[in-house]
């Protein structure tokens, strides 16, 4: 993994506490978002793409939020498995960063604060390691508020469709959650032409039963809860899952979930 901090002192400690598990190495380090896109280059061409990368925030030349979108777009352009992509945890000292919504859209898999316990960080990392994410719970919060103005906006009318009831919410770290998702289902016919809405021809792309999984993802369900309520094998939803997040171009599921919030399909 990489890490990329303009404090020395922040990359050392990081580094022992890294280092000091047995499935877990440090292999590269950056000062500041430019030597860190420097870096990740330098390391695709030889063969040796880190598998996650801890960022901070706030950096002089080029700040983590902007190194972290140039870094995933490159990352996309490579021909490689879901589970050789990088993902990327950004940390920062405040809970009250502006940047927590932004990061989540751009593609990354956590967002933590400085102060989390060790035990915690390095729990994160495996989490995200595995395509999963992981958000603080301070954060979380700065996430729900930036998300007041999509969920206020009026959603698209899917006619026919009446809406399902408040599934459970979804956890993030440290036992936070992001809201109670209410999923309108539909089948992919119901969509009126005339609406608009973010995201609409992404979301058309899906299947009925994909469209099905995503608003279970929404609910926050995982995948073993997806097998019960659907009656399918977990191999199956494993799949339908995989095929969401490539059709969407989510990273993971906190993202295609903000997706559909912003699509007013969930709320």
């Amino acid at each position: 993994m990489m890490l990329v901090d303009d404090q020395r002192l922040v990359r050392g400690g990081l580094s022992m506490l890294v280092n000091s598990q047995p499935d877990l190495q440090v292999v590269m380090e950056a000062d500041d978002g430019l030597a860190a896109i420097d870096v990740f280059d330098r390391m695709v061409s030889e063969g040796q793409a880190p598998q996650v990368i801890l960022m901070d925030v706030r950096m002089p030349h080029c700040d983590g939020l902007e190194a972290a979108r140039r870094i995933l777009e490159r990352d996309g352009e490579r021909e490689v498995s879901e589970d050789e992509r990088v993902r990327i945890i950004m940390l920062t000292t405040f809970d009250t960063d502006e940047y927590v919504y932004s990061a989540v859209r751009a593609g990354a898999s956590g967002f933590l604060l400085k102060d989390t316990p060790p035990e915690q960080l390095l729990e994160a990392i495996r989490t995200v390691h595995r395509g999963d994410a992981v958000i603080a719970p301070s954060a979380t919060r700065r996430l729900l508020e930036q998300m007041i103005p999509v969920l206020d906006s009026p959603a698209p009318v899917v006619p026919t469709a009446p809406a399902a009831e408040s599934g459970p919410a979804i956890p993030s770290a440290a036992g936070s959650e992001l809201p109670k998702a209410t999923f309108i289902p539909a089948e992919h016919a119901s969509l009126e032409p005339v609406q608009d809405y973010p995201h609409r021809e992404l979301i058309e792309q899906l299947s009925p039963r994909e469209f099905e999984v995503l608003g279970l993802i929404a609910r926050g369900l995982s995948n073993a809860e997806i097998t019960r309520e659907l009656v399918l094998s977990e191999a199956t939803v494993k799949t339908h899952v995989s095929h969401v997040l490539a059709k969407l171009g989510a990273r993971d599921r906190v993202q295609a979930v903000i997706m559909a919030y912003e699509a007013g399909i969930a709320h």
